[in-house]
């Protein structure tokens, strides 16, 4: 059975100020007081019932949390008792004391003020009745206590709300930064996702390229499939070290993966590497430069090197036999444009068909950076996509 420990120790402590009471109620009586030159006129001596009533003043102690403003007034009425019985008992016993402490210290500053001025409304009708003869300075003795005892009280309650603001402050802290991991994860799988597509499609397109070619020349020039079939060998081995790069990322408790990560990314240098390989696969591209090259941030970087893979890409699937492609990079003052031209008739002459999935994710990447993305077809027949990147400062 499970128990409540606040109220077994606030038990207790009833208990304990009930004996605490009864020992002063029993040790001080009118003879005591008398030695000590206080006037007791009329004061009754302690006696069976006397105790009794200072014992009902201190059980509401026992619920003291639960119902402090409740406990303060049921004690109070004891205490009042004792001193119309002329026992000259008041408020400031040891039980009105706790049970004041008890109201500021669970309750709000309103029930805590109003609990104050019962108290000291109280105390005043006892002393009013009593028989003990006081003089001022007594009277401000107990009324700085009681003061003292209250803000004693309200002062644990301010601690303890600040203590909760600062939990709930941290929980506050503790969701955001678990709902801004999730994000973070999230932009890290699509980041990772676009990347596995753009070089699986890519790598791809261009292996079953090569490999019809190589099958449709395996007859009459095997010389010629030979070479096909190389080349095939070649742009797989690419497409998994790429992979590789890519996934190793997620793999950082490895050796391997700490390589991976700590590798280049692909960018514009590597156009030329990417124009011959598109020539290989059958399709006749170049690379043309425009304005003066410089260093670009990395980011933007890596978006027009995927840019002009998914357009050569699109080219080689789409574009249909005798095509040629274009990979124009022009460098302007604040932005840098991109763009892959071909003049087949693949794709130019079913505008309305969608371009693939790559595209889209390029379309991403491209305003992610800012840029304006253009994908259609050519006035004059042909297919392009375009992109344009603004560079701020110069870069």
């Amino acid at each position: 059975m499970r128990i409540d420990r606040s109220r077994l120790h606030d038990v207790v402590l009833a208990g304990a100020v009930a004996a605490a009471s009864v020992a002063m109620f029993s040790l001080y009586g009118p003879a005591q007081l008398r030695a000590e030159g206080l006037r007791v006129d009329g004061m009754r001596p302690p006696d069976a019932f006397g105790a009794l009533l200072v014992v009902l003043a201190c059980v509401p102690v026992a619920v003291r949390r639960r119902w402090p403003l409740a406990a303060l007034c049921a004690g109070l009425v004891p205490e009042t008792l004792l001193a119309a019985f002329g026992y000259g008992m008041g408020a400031v016993g040891l039980a009105g004391l706790v049970l004041l402490y008890s109201v500021a210290s669970h309750r709000g500053l309103a029930v805590a003020l109003g609990a104050l001025l019962l108290a000291a409304v109280a105390y005043a009708l006892t002393a009013a009745a009593g028989g003990m003869r006081t003089g001022w300075n007594e009277h401000l003795v107990v009324a700085v206590l009681l003061a003292a005892v209250w803000g004693a009280g309200r002062s644990l309650r301010l601690r303890r709300a600040y203590m909760e603001e600062l939990k709930d402050r941290a929980a506050r802290l503790e969701r955001a930064h678990a709902a801004d991991t999730r994000a973070a994860r999230a932009e890290e799988r699509s980041r990772i996702a676009r990347e596995l597509h753009d070089v699986v499609a890519h790598h791809v397109s261009v292996m079953t390229v090569q490999a019809a070619a190589a099958r449709r020349v395996l007859a009459a020039d095997p010389e010629l499939a030979r070479e096909a079939l190389t080349a095939i060998e070649h742009t797989g081995r690419l497409a998994m070290t790429e992979m590789r790069s890519i996934v190793g990322v997620l793999r950082t408790d490895t050796a391997a993966g700490t390589r991976a990560e700590l590798g280049p990314q692909p960018g514009v240098r590597d156009l030329s590497a990417l124009v011959e390989q598109m020539r290989e696969a059958g399709l006749p591209a170049r690379l043309v430069t425009e304005g003066e090259p410089r260093p670009l941030p990395a980011g933007v970087d890596l978006a027009a090197y995927r840019l002009a893979q998914e357009g050569l890409t699109n080219s080689l699937r789409h574009a249909g036999a005798g095509a040629k492609a274009v990979v124009t990079l022009r460098y302007g003052p604040r932005e840098l444009d991109v763009a892959v031209a071909d003049d087949g008739a693949g794709v130019a002459a079913q505008p309305s068909s969608p371009p693939g999935h790559g595209l889209v994710g390029i379309r991403e990447r491209v305003a992610l950076y800012g840029g304006i993305l253009n994908i259609g077809p050519l006035a004059g027949g042909g297919f392009e996509v375009r992109a344009r990147f603004p560079l701020k400062d110069g870069q």
